[in-house]
């Protein structure tokens, strides 16, 4: 410790007069455009925040300041940061606080610019670099055929043996050139998979230009968490002797656990877990009911590794044919397995949907365009189109009617109307009516809020004058549907990027008289709250769902299987309703049935069987999904306390 603050009194020791005059007068600055403030709530332009970045300006003509730049700078951004915190927190206005514009965008701007120069240099290095090249190019092939193996497309089995150039990058290059390698191999794989997202600017309200913005950030996003896993690799395979093999081992199941971290919290969107690959092949899914979908990502991740490991290492590759035929030897069996598990009587298609009790369940699926959606021209129009399908094609003897999210294109207590044509409808077919609509409620006039809305679905009993139950989407898609953290930083609800900006739901409901539970959109891809729905007794999903805005793309297939996998996983069959496609019915074995073509006006409509499966990822799958994160947490403390204490001087770069 002493010689710790040593060293720290010789650097300060170092530092020129002129630097800390410099700090001296930009805490002046600061002091001044804080005092100055003004009294406004959320967001607010004040020009003397600039004034610090101004007489920053000056002192970049002294040597000495330009020769300690990044301190300075590091300076600028750090002073200014703690009076914006300091104005956010005094300034608490209706519980909101308030910040500068200004000084946000002069607080993050020159340090990110900065970032953005090492990281140009970075890459720049790297391109010139021949070696740097060739890891790319391998990774690149991994990471380019993978996207290719989700459904709709055909490689699923094939990922088995995919990533296995990238594993081989991470054991025979400098850790440099593998996270140069890996990123940027990272950002083809989330291209290939997200690009569909390109066709929301063909309908949303904010600037095209914005949106794709915002799909390379989102891309890059997750491309970080592609290269950190490779970062944590090289950690892993670089540690001392002692602990490298339990490290490298055990990497398939942090791997598992990195996955695991984009399935909580505001940023929560786990779209592309690596064991949703198998989707096509409904014999090598039956394994999800006793290991989940992070256990098909320790199969994939150790597959890989495994036999990129001996290609790197073994000196004698016959003695090493067991391991080769690994990738085959999983999918083998999963084959069988799944063979095994869907030749018994119970597992047949839709077995038990004749039993008693089994509902009889329509899904209207409209096909309504988008972009056409939200007219308030065509309200009465669209309505009428989905009532009518209902009244033309819905049999009798029908117990539940489902229509789309946002079926309704407002809000439903606008329309007095509308309420009453869907309980007349309801009344009329002796059914129940399922749809999705707005709703909101009115907050105090201190709120920041003064609404809060909800993206909501309604049920309809028939022969009853009560207002119909509504449920509240729980999971809202970020940037999309909300701010991320909103509720913890109360001035993000200033902030109009053209989201939605709904409040989400906290109940899950069960309803009667089969025990079903509704989810709206990407609701139905989280495990946890499936598992919450069968612990009050829920026995079948029904999904609504409006995949309109991704266009003619593989989005809505996507959408589709990582539902599917949650049947699967925890025996809960689904009926699924997509405003414009795929619609389908599900049963707790996965068998698929009515699957319509996107875009095209269907009503599907047969009795589903209810559950009468019992899975033991159903019961074990919050604690394996908690362990994966605490695991996750643990493993990246021993890799990175690993690389610290590894005596072996690291490879560096010039």
């Amino acid at each position: 410790m002493n010689n710790i603050l040593k060293k720290m009194k010789q650097r300060i020791g170092t530092l020129p007069k002129i630097y800390w005059i410099y700090l001296a007068v930009l805490l002046i600055a600061e002091i001044i455009a804080f005092a100055t403030r003004p009294n406004t709530p959320g967001l607010y332009t004040q020009w003397q925040q600039i004034l610090p970045f101004i007489i920053t300006l000056p002192f970049l003509f002294f040597k000495n300041i330009r020769s300690n730049f990044k301190r300075v700078l590091f300076s600028f951004a750090i002073v200014s940061f703690l009076f914006l915190a300091l104005d956010y927190n005094i300034g608490d206005i209706k519980g909101a606080g308030h910040a500068g514009l200004i000084q946000i965008i002069l607080t993050s701007c020159p340090i990110g610019l900065f970032w953005i120069s090492l990281f140009a240099k970075w890459n720049f290095y790297h391109i010139k670099d021949k070696d740097s090249r060739i890891a790319l190019l391998l990774s690149s092939f991994s990471w380019g055929l993978f996207a290719f193996a989700y459904p709709p497309m055909p490689l699923g089995p094939a990922a088995l043996l995919l990533l296995v150039p990238w594993f081989i990058v991470l054991n025979k290059y400098a850790r440099g050139q593998a996270l140069f390698a890996t990123f940027w191999s990272g950002m083809l794989y989330n291209a290939i998979n997200y690009y569909w997202i390109y066709n929301v600017m063909h309908v949303e309200t904010a600037p095209s230009g914005l949106i794709l913005f915002g799909l390379f950030l989102l891309i890059a996003f997750f491309s970080a968490y592609n290269t950190l896993a490779a970062f944590v690799y090289t950690l892993a395979k670089d540690a001392p002797t002692k602990i490298r093999p339990a490290l490298l081992l055990l990497y398939p199941v942090f791997y598992a656990g990195l996955e695991m971290t984009r399935t909580y919290g505001d940023f929560a969107f786990p779209w592309s877990h690596l064991g949703y690959v198998f989707g096509n092949h409904l014999e090598l899914l039956q394994m999800l009911s006793y290991i989940g979908i992070f256990g098909y990502t320790i199969l994939v991740v150790g597959s890989n590794q495994a036999v990129a490991h001996l290609f790197c290492y073994a000196k004698n590759l016959k003695r090493a044919i067991p391991v080769l035929a690994l990738p085959a030897a999983i999918f083998v069996a999963l084959l069988i397995q799944g063979s095994i598990t869907l030749s018994k009587p119970e597992a047949q298609p839709f077995y038990g949907a004749d039993s008693e009790g089994s509902p009889t369940v329509a899904l209207i699926q409209p096909s309504i365009q988008q972009g056409a959606k939200w007219s308030k021209e065509r309200f009465d129009a669209i309505v009428k189109k989905t009532v009518d399908m209902v009244n033309d094609s819905v049999k009798d003897g029908t117990d539940l009617i489902v229509l789309a999210e946002t079926a309704i294109p407002d809000h439903i207590r606008r329309q007095p109307r509308v309420i009453d044509l869907l309980q007349r409808t309801a009344n009329e077919k002796d059914a129940s009516i399922l749809t999705g609509a707005l709703d909101y409620r009115r907050n105090s006039p201190k709120s920041i809020r003064k609404f809060d809305i909800y993206n909501a679905s309604f049920l309809f009993m028939p022969h009853t004058r009560a207002f119909p139950k509504r449920y509240i989407k729980k999971h809202l898609v970020p940037f999309s549907e909300r701010i991320p953290f909103d509720e913890v930083f109360p001035i993000l609800n200033y902030v109009d990027l053209g989201e939605g900006d709904f409040v989400a739901g906290k109940e899950t409901p069960v309803y009667q008289p089969f025990m079903w539970t509704p989810y709206i959109c990407y609701d139905a891809i989280f495990g946890d709250l499936v598992r919450e729905a069968m612990r009050e007794g829920s026995r079948l999903m029904v999904n609504i769902t409006n995949d309109g805005w991704f266009g003619r793309s593989t989005a809505p297939y996507q959408h589709l299987n990582l539902i599917r996998y949650r049947v699967i996983e925890n025996g809960m069959p689904v009926a699924r309703l997509a405003n414009s496609g795929v619609s389908v019915f599900v049963d707790q074995y996965g068998h698929e049935d009515g699957n319509t073509e996107i875009f095209t006006d269907r009503v599907i409509q047969r009795k589903v069987p209810l559950k009468t499966r019992d899975t033991l990822y159903s019961h074990i799958g919050d604690a394996v999904e908690k362990g994966l994160l605490l695991f996750f947490a643990l493993y990246l403390l021993a890799a990175i306390s690993a690389g610290i204490a590894r005596k072996k001087t690291p490879r560096t770069e010039a």
